[in-house]
């Protein structure tokens, strides 16, 4: 464990995006901070999305304005930040007769098309499923839709791309390391920490404290640093699975229901089709949220109502769930509660302030930060400039349209890759794929291959510079390549992570 500084100007609780989000921001305006997650980076709410940087086309029913337009903002300055884990997706959406009408979703869609200022995406048009592409899978009943854009991320490594120019920036990470107990002495928060791994506690001191615990917010508040709020998370469930591709092509499909709910049917790498979302109130722990078999039925019976082919559960070959921390507005639906973020401080004064996140979405993380650090900038001495709107995060400095010529320049590189592993680590790294690879002039200087063109110099990578510790952490958050490597290949991983923990840490 690394030495911890005596006194921080900012702890923040929770690794999800939220949390190193708010890190990032802090640690480049020059303050002191260190983070503390319990578990993974990503391991809750934040790997569990529908993986959308989007506007939220839906919440415009709710007259959700404001959310929507910095959201919109916000999907470009994401797409420019990172490139590599961020791109352009188109949607189609076909007019399903009794459910909204035509006139209802184009004067929606020109909303969407304008509120944001948009810039870098095409904008809506409509189809004709009769003779466009994005008709053949789905039934004749169906012969108009509109499409238009929206941008795909990998949420997992969006987080930790947050964490890493943190600990860049000088900010110290610490996973696996769980927030026992935090009180106010004097104008400082004493904050005593457990490194789940090794047992062993300390202690650090900080001029304020950032409770972004996702689903534990009140939990924390309640339990941790015992105070007891007014506000309220409401605890409403995603979930998503994900079955072998049905359909041809990179366009995604969202779906009208009866309740007025919408499926989104997204290509998912390479040979497989997500699908999702459901929502759904919960209560018990948020760490042992799973996907139900009536989620799956909903999810089949949605989906069937649009494709030619009918998908049953046992075309699922995996699935997850995340609960999503809303805030309690008092909403009667889990679809109704606001997708909007609150921040909460308490600062009594001559004390040292709180403030608690609740709420939110992936796609507004960064504002979050800043209002957060705006909200916080009176208590600290330092910190008042705005920096993260027009900084790339790590890997993702060369242009928005550069991917393909990046990509070529890798492989041009290092040409013992396959063209398949050259993309992948593009996309997955974006420049920094020059420092993963390094002086490897060979296929044998990438070590071990667990799988699926998974090999040692990679995974060695993660846990040196991205906090993998586990075998999940990378099968499933740094990648998704858990949909590719058996059973026998994810232990040989376990195993050879287990050896080299130490060697290889952050």
């Amino acid at each position: 464990m690394p030495e911890t500084p005596d006194i921080v100007d900012l702890a923040v609780i929770g690794g999800g995006v939220n949390g190193c989000g708010i890190a990032r921001d802090a640690a480049g305006r020059g303050l002191s901070v260190l983070l503390c997650e319990k578990d993974d980076l990503a391991s809750g709410t934040s790997s569990a999305s529908t993986k959308l940087i989007h506007g939220g086309l839906r919440y415009l029913e709710h007259y959700a304005f404001r959310l929507v337009r910095e959201s919109l903002v916000e999907r470009e300055v994401l797409l420019r930040a990172a490139p590599h884990i961020i791109w352009p997706m188109r949607f189609v959406l076909p007019h399903h007769k009794g459910l909204r009408p035509r006139w209802m979703i184009r004067l929606g869609l020109f909303l969407y098309d304008h509120l944001g200022g948009r810039k870098l995406l095409p904008g809506t048009r409509a189809l004709d499923l009769r003779q466009d592409a994005a008709g053949r899978p789905l039934q004749e009943a169906f012969r108009h839709a509109f499409e238009y854009s929206d941008c795909w991320v990998e949420d997992a490594r969006l987080v930790v791309l947050n964490a890493m120019d943190a600990a860049e920036r000088g900010a110290r990470i610490h996973v696996r390391t769980e927030c026992v107990e935090a009180a106010r002495v004097e104008d400082r928060w004493r904050i005593t920490l457990k490194d789940t791994a090794r047992g062993a506690t300390f202690e650090v001191h900080a001029r304020a404290l950032v409770n972004a615990a996702g689903p534990w917010v009140s939990e924390v508040l309640s339990g941790r640093i015992r105070i007891n709020a007014d506000d309220r998370v409401r605890l409403v469930k995603g979930s998503h699975m994900v079955v072998k591709k049905l359909f041809e092509g990179e366009r995604a499909y969202i779906f009208q229901n009866a309740d007025r709910r919408v499926v989104f049917a997204i290509p998912y790498e390479r040979d497989f089709t997500l699908i999702g979302t459901t929502d759904e109130d919960v209560t018990g722990d948020p760490g042992e949220a799973a996907i139900t078999d009536d989620e799956i039925a909903y999810l089949c019976e949605a989906v069937n109502g649009y494709f030619k082919m009918p998908i049953a559960r046992d075309a699922v070959v995996w699935s997850y769930a995340g609960v999503r921390p809303l805030y309690d507005d008092g909403a009667s639906k889990a679809q109704e509660a606001t997708r909007d973020y609150v921040l909460r401080l308490d600062a009594p004064k001559d004390a040292a302030p709180l403030l608690s996140v609740f709420g939110g979405k992936i796609t507004t993380y960064r504002r979050l930060a800043e209002e957060a650090l705006e909200t916080l900038a009176p208590h600290l001495a330092d910190g008042h400039e705005e920096w993260t709107a027009q900084t790339p995060l790590p890997g993702g400095d060369f242009p928005v349209d550069g991917m393909g010529a990046l990509t070529r320049q890798i492989h041009d590189a290092y040409p013992f890759l396959s063209a398949d592993l050259a993309a992948r680590l593009t996309r997955a790294y974006g420049t920094r794929a020059w420092h993963l690879l390094g002086k490897v002039t060979d296929r044998d200087g990438l070590g071990i291959c667990f799988g699926a063109d998974l090999y040692a110099l990679e995974v060695a990578y993660l846990m040196r510079h991205e906090w993998a510790r586990r075998a999940d952490d990378v099968l499933w958050r740094r990648s998704k390549l858990g949909l590719r490597l058996s059973e026998a290949e994810r232990e040989t991983l376990a195993g050879w992570m287990a050896e080299n923990a130490d060697a290889d840490a952050a």
